[in-house]
Order: C-alpha cells, then structure tokens, then sequence
C-alpha cells in the first residue's frame, strides 16, 4: 500500500516535472520569438529605408568646395537660401538649377552658395521660439556631414530627388543614413558627425542669416555684386523659372561692365 502510495507521489511530481519543463520551453520560445520579431523591428526599416533611395543623374558641379560652386572671384554671388522638404525648391533645383549652372556658374560668372533655412513653421509665435521642423534640420546637417567628406553637392541632389512631403519621415534619422551609405559615404565618420550635431549651430547661423538679409521663405535667392565699389544687393523669391534668373544676371553683368 505504501508502496503504490509513493508511486502516485512519484507520478505527480513527474507530472508536475514535465508541466515546468514544458512551460520553460514554451517561455524560452516566446523569449527567442520576441527578439526575432525586434531584431526584426529594428532592422527591416533601414533595409527599406535603403531599398527605396533613388540617385538622380549627377549634376556637375564646377569648382565645387562644400555647399558652394564656381568661381569665388566671379562678379556675380548668388546665396541660395533653401530647405531640403520645400517641393519648390526641389522644383528649382529640377528645372533652373542645371541650366543656372552651365551657363554662369560653368562660365566663372557666378558664385553659387546653397545655405538651409530650414522649414521654421510660419506662425509667429513659432518663429520667435526658433521651432524648426526636425526632418529639415536634420537634412541639412546630414548634408554639411556629407560635406566633410566632398559630397556635400550629391547628398543634395539625393536629398531632393528622395523628397516625398514635410514631416512624414522622408527624412527620418535612418533614411539619411540610408542616403549616406547609398552614396559610398564612409558611415563611421558620418554616423559620428550626425549624431554629434556638428553642424547645428551652422543650420542655426543660415536661419538667422537668412532672416538678416529679408528672406521669409523658400527657395530665396540673394544676389550681390560691386560696381564703382559699391556692393550691391537684389533678391529673386520663390522658384523662377531660368528667364527670370537671366534677366537678372544679364541686366547686372551690364551694369558691371561685363
């Protein structure tokens, strides 16, 4: 009798022994699952991130030198005031820009500088606390990051040609390292030049520039030259065509004597 009484203690305890094990194994399983489907989390937006950058046919750029082109000398400087989520400035930099470049940047007429004002809501209220909308900030380092490394000028054009609207993660923090190593940058030096903000005091410095010199919106266009020794200052607003540019530029070397 003691006998089958220790047997059934036995059983049960066996039985209880295979219920743990059963629900160790069920809990390692779900553990394992869990940090599948994270690594999983983790790692299929930046493969699609990068799956889904486009590089546009590349533009020369004559002199490059960071975010500037051409001839420093030249009598003509045209600051671009911009930001990479404008689609007007995309619309620029797609049907102006090319012809702007072959026929006064290429020719030593023009000096060309692209600085980011970067997409400051409009209201007021936000204008005076410095609020920026983050995808444009952070656009704009990434391309002064890509600058270090003498890509300033094709981060850019990615930048514009992978546009898809304002504030909608087109520019998320892992579509511009996408853009960055689609381009051959080398990461570790990028990824340490991002995520130290390097450049945000510079995108800061273009805001205020920008503001100082009358511009209230993207693209805008601030154009200097001298004559007699008087420096002179004009200004195109908004993504002319290239007539209006030439008008502008033909009318200024003629009254420079050029």
């Amino acid at each position: 009798m003691a006998k089958e009484k220790m047997s059934k203690r036995e059983m049960l305890r066996e039985k209880r022994r295979k219920e743990q094990q059963r629900n160790r194994l069920i809990a390692i399983g779900l553990i394992g699952l869990g940090a599948l489907l994270l690594a999983f989390l983790l790692i299929f937006p930046n493969i699609q991130a990068t799956r889904s950058i486009v590089l546009p046919a590349p533009l020369p750029r004559p002199m490059a030198d960071r975010n500037a082109m051409g001839d420093p000398n030249a009598p003509i400087r045209i600051v671009e005031f911009s930001d990479f989520q404008c689609p007007y400035c995309r619309r620029f930099f797609e049907n102006t820009e090319p012809a702007l470049v072959e026929t006064y940047v290429k020719t030593g007429k023009v000096y060309f500088i692209y600085r980011s004002m970067g997409n400051f809501l409009s209201d007021n209220i936000a204008r005076a606390s410095g609020t920026i909308n983050s995808e444009s900030r952070d656009s704009a380092m990434a391309a002064y990051c890509a600058a270090d490394q003498g890509k300033f000028w094709e981060y850019h054009d990615a930048l514009f040609a992978n546009q898809t609207g304002e504030g909608i993660g087109a520019f998320s923090e892992a579509r511009l390292r996408a853009i960055a190593q689609k381009l051959g940058l080398n990461m570790s030096e990028f990824n340490t030049c991002f995520n130290s903000g390097k450049y945000r005091q510079q995108v800061e410095q273009d805001y205020q520039d920008g503001i100082a010199a009358g511009v209230d919106g993207t693209p805008a266009f601030v154009i200097t030259y001298t004559v007699k020794g008087e420096t002179k200052t004009q200004m195109i607003k908004g993504a002319q065509p290239f007539s209006a540019f030439q008008q502008t530029i033909e009318s200024i070397l003629k009254e420079i004597g050029q």
